[in-house]
C-alpha cells in the first residue's frame, strides 16, 4: 500500500491534499501527475445499500470527489458544484477506476471532468468545479 505525503511509484509526485481521508472508503491513488490523478476504488461489503449487493452511490460519488481534489492537489481546494452521472450500478466487491483530468482553469478555479469505469465500461461521469482557497476553509 502507499504510503501518503511520500512519492508514489509510478508517477513522481507527492499528494498535498486530504492527506487524512479514509482510503477504505474513498479510494487508492495509483496515479499522480500535475492536472491528472487515478484512484482505484475497491468496493466492499460495507458498502452495500441492499440484499443483492448494490453499492450506495454516496461511495461512488465520495471516490470521484476524492479524485478530483487529488488531481487538483492543493492542500486548500474545496467543491464548489459539481454535475454527474450515474451510468451503471456497481457491485460490492467490483474495483471501479476513477481518472481525473483539468479540462479547465482560471487561476483558482479549476473544472475536472472524472469518469469512473469497471474494466472498460464507463459506470460515473463528472464534471467538478472547484476552487483553490488561501487557507483552510475552516479558518475563512
Amino acid at each position: 500500500m502507499v504510503e501518503y505525503g511520500t512519492y508514489f511509484k509510478r508517477e513522481l509526485m507527492k499528494l498535498n491534499t486530504h492527506l487524512k481521508i479514509d482510503h477504505n472508503l474513498n479510494g487508492n491513488v495509483i496515479i499522480l501527475k500535475e492536472g491528472y490523478a487515478k484512484i482505484e476504488l475497491q468496493t466492499t461489503s460495507i458498502m452495500r445499500a441492499d440484499e443483492q449487493g448494490l453499492v450506495h452511490g454516496g461511495f461512488i460519488f465520495g471516490a470521484a470527489d476524492f479524485t478530483a481534489m487529488a488531481t487538483v492537489n492543493d492542500p486548500y481546494v474545496v467543491l464548489a458544484k459539481s454535475e454527474t452521472r450515474f451510468l451503471a450500478p456497481v457491485k460490492v466487491d467490483e474495483s471501479v477506476t476513477f481518472e481525473g483530468n483539468i479540462t479547465q482553469s482560471d487561476g483558482r478555479k479549476f473544472t475536472v471532468e472524472v469518469i469512473g469505469s469497471i474494466r472498460e465500461k464507463k459506470v460515473f461521469v463528472g464534471t467538478f468545479y472547484t476552487v483553490v482557497l488561501d487557507k483552510h476553509v475552516l479558518q475563512l
